[in-house]
C-alpha cells in the first residue's frame, strides 16, 4: 500500500509540475529516479499516464482522469498534515490573504494589529490583487470581496461594516465647471479612472437612486490602478474621483475635497472573508477568523 501512495503521489506531483525535475525537487528525489517510478505505475496500470517529449511532459487522457481522482485526496491529507503540526498550546502557521488595496488597509491591518502581537508563531502574507483569483488554484487560504457573493464550497464570514462610495473634487476644479447633478453629468467632465484586472478595462462607477441602478463610463486624462494615485490627483484638481466614502473622509472635513452626487451613492454590504470550510478547523486559521469578524456596534 505504501508502495501505491509513493507512486500515486510522484505521479500527481509530475502531472501537476509538468516537469520531472521540477517534481523531483519538490519531493526531494532525482528526475530519474522519479521517472522510473512513474514507469512502474505506468506498467502496473496497463496504461500510460504521461506523454513525453523533449521538452514537456503532460499528462494523457487516462493521466488526466487519475488526477482528478487523486489530486484533492492528497490535498485533504496535506491538510490534515497542517493541522497536526499546529496543534500545540501556541497557534501556528502561515496564511495567505488575496485582496485589494483598500480592504487591506481598512480591515485587515487593523485586525492583524490586535491578533498578531499576543500570537508571534502566526505569520500573514497579504497580497494585493484587484482580480478576483482563484484562492484555491492559486494557494491561498482565504480572499476578500464585497458582499456575500462566493463561489461553490467557499463560506463567507463578514469583516466589515457597511460602505458608501463618494464622488469628490477640490474646490479649483470646480471654479471653471458645472456641479454633475446626475451620474449622466459626469460624461462632461474629466474624471479620474481605475483599471482593474478582472473587468479587462476601466472600472465603471456606479450608482443608486430611488431603485435604479446607473453605470456610467467616464473619461478623463488620468487611469490609475491605486486609490491613494486618484485621491492625489483629485486634491490637485486634475478631476474627480470616484472612491470609498471613508477614504475621502478626512479631506472632505478638512474642506480640502467636496462632494457630489451623495444622494446617488447609498450603502451597501461590506467586505467580507472566504474560504474553504476545511480551513476552519485550523488553529491559526480560526485565531484570524476571531480577529477579523466584524461586530456590529
Amino acid at each position: 500500500m505504501a508502495q501505491g501512495f509513493d507512486e500515486l503521489a510522484a505521479f500527481a506531483a509530475v502531472a501537476r509540475e509538468r516537469s520531472f525535475t521540477r517534481a523531483g525537487a519538490k519531493l526531494g528525489v532525482s528526475a530519474s529516479a522519479l521517472s522510473q517510478t512513474i514507469k512502474g505505475l505506468e506498467q502496473r496500470l496497463g496504461v500510460r499516464l504521461l506523454t513525453r517529449t523533449t521538452r514537456s511532459v503532460a499528462p494523457t487522457e487516462a493521466g488526466e482522469r487519475l488526477l482528478q481522482t487523486v489530486a484533492p485526496r492528497f490535498e485533504e491529507i496535506e491538510q490534515a498534515l497542517v493541522a497536526l503540526a499546529e496543534m500545540r498550546e501556541r497557534p501556528a502557521g502561515t496564511i495567505r490573504i488575496t485582496a485589494g488595496e483598500h480592504a487591506a488597509r481598512s480591515v485587515l491591518q487593523p485586525g492583524l494589529a490586535r491578533l498578531l502581537p499576543d500570537y508571534p508563531d502566526i505569520r500573514v502574507e497579504i497580497v494585493v490583487d484587484y482580480g478576483l483569483v482563484d484562492i484555491v488554484s492559486e494557494g491561498f487560504d482565504a480572499g476578500v470581496r464585497l458582499g456575500e457573493q462566493v463561489a461553490k464550497d467557499m463560506i463567507a464570514l463578514r469583516i466589515g461594516p457597511d460602505m458608501r462610495m463618494a464622488v469628490v473634487a477640490s474646490r479649483a476644479y470646480f471654479e471653471s465647471r458645472l456641479v454633475p447633478l446626475t451620474p449622466q453629468d459626469l460624461t462632461e467632465h474629466n474624471c479620474i479612472n481605475m483599471r482593474l484586472p478582472t473587468y479587462g478595462g476601466l472600472f465603471p462607477w456606479e450608482f443608486e437612486k430611488d431603485g435604479r441602478e446607473v453605470k456610467v463610463r467616464v473619461d478623463g486624462q488620468l487611469i490609475f490602478n491605486t486609490i491613494r494615485q486618484r485621491l492625489d490627483s483629485a486634491l490637485q484638481g486634475l478631476g474627480l474621483a470616484y472612491m470609498p466614502e471613508d477614504v475621502a473622509a478626512p479631506c472632505l472635513a478638512s474642506g480640502q475635497l467636496v462632494r457630489v452626487l451623495e444622494d446617488w451613492c447609498p450603502p451597501f454590504s461590506g467586505y467580507h472573508l472566504y474560504y474553504p470550510s476545511r480551513r476552519h478547523a485550523l488553529p491559526a486559521f480560526s485565531m484570524l477568523l476571531d480577529a477579523l469578524r466584524f461586530k456590529d456596534r
